[in-house]
């Protein structure tokens, strides 16, 4: 008997409708509340595959990436934002899936690699995907070390790699920049890294020097200090 040929994996997310109108709302919106300083934007590349790596300091930051970017941008999203019960689940669900959010579990084997490989899909269809590469949010202010899954990705799809820095979205207060002496809000795009040196080389090892690379490109754009292990202080 034949073996069955294996299902094709489904096709990527794609943004819909709400998120061009929800990004459309709070550009404007956050402009009023923050006055962002965005600093790059054009190195973001207008077509093609494009992985957005970025240091993570507070909630703001899974918004205030795509409404800084020139193209639409789809995130990892947690997994319980699409299983909720009831009339509030299903608008959840809705909604989450209408912005093109991949939901995630927190939890290695089968879950992580699921979920790089969601990413990469999006990555292959065309789109950008932005990634936490130290995994959660820094509570100390500091970049802590990336994990390789944001390597990966580049590596299997080659997307071109975008360093971002984020500063003071952690605690950003509404109007803060009104005040004299409070610091500006800031979104900086760096240029794709260059990683045309890593033709040939093995995996393993151009993936670490990706994550490298990347961590530092990370921290010249975000000013952080680096703090050399792996960020274990959140779960968020």
């Amino acid at each position: 008997m034949t073996a069955p040929a294996p299902s094709s994996p489904p096709p990527a997310p794609r943004p819909g409708a709400i998120y061009f109108v929800g990004r459309a709302l709070l550009r404007p919106l956050f402009q009023v509340l923050y006055r962002p300083r965005i600093v790059g934007r054009e190195n973001i590349p207008a077509r093609g595959a494009v992985l957005l790596a970025s240091n993570h300091l507070g909630a703001l930051d899974t918004v205030i990436i795509p409404t800084s970017a020139r193209r639409p941008v789809q995130f990892l999203i947690k997994s319980a934002y699409f299983t909720g019960p009831g009339v509030i689940g299903r608008l959840k669900r809705w909604f989450f899936r209408s912005i093109g959010g991949v939901p995630v579990y927190r939890a290695a084997g089968r879950d992580a690699r699921a979920a790089l490989d969601a990413g990469s899909g999006i990555l292959r269809a065309g789109g950008v995907f932005a990634v936490f590469p130290e995994g959660t949010r820094s509570r100390d202010g500091k970049l802590h070390e990336g994990h390789g899954g944001a390597a990966w990705m580049a590596r299997a799809t080659g997307a071109a790699v975008v360093p971002v820095g984020l500063i003071g979205t952690g605690a950003p207060t509404p109007f803060g920049h009104l005040r004299r002496g409070q610091p500006r809000l800031e979104v900086r795009f760096g240029e794709p890294l260059d990683l045309a040196d890593l033709e040939g080389v093995p995996d393993g090892k151009a993936r670490r020097e990706i994550t490298e690379r990347t961590m530092a490109a990370i921290a010249r754009l975000s000013g952080q200090e680096r703090s050399g292990i792996v960020n274990a202080t959140s779960r968020d």
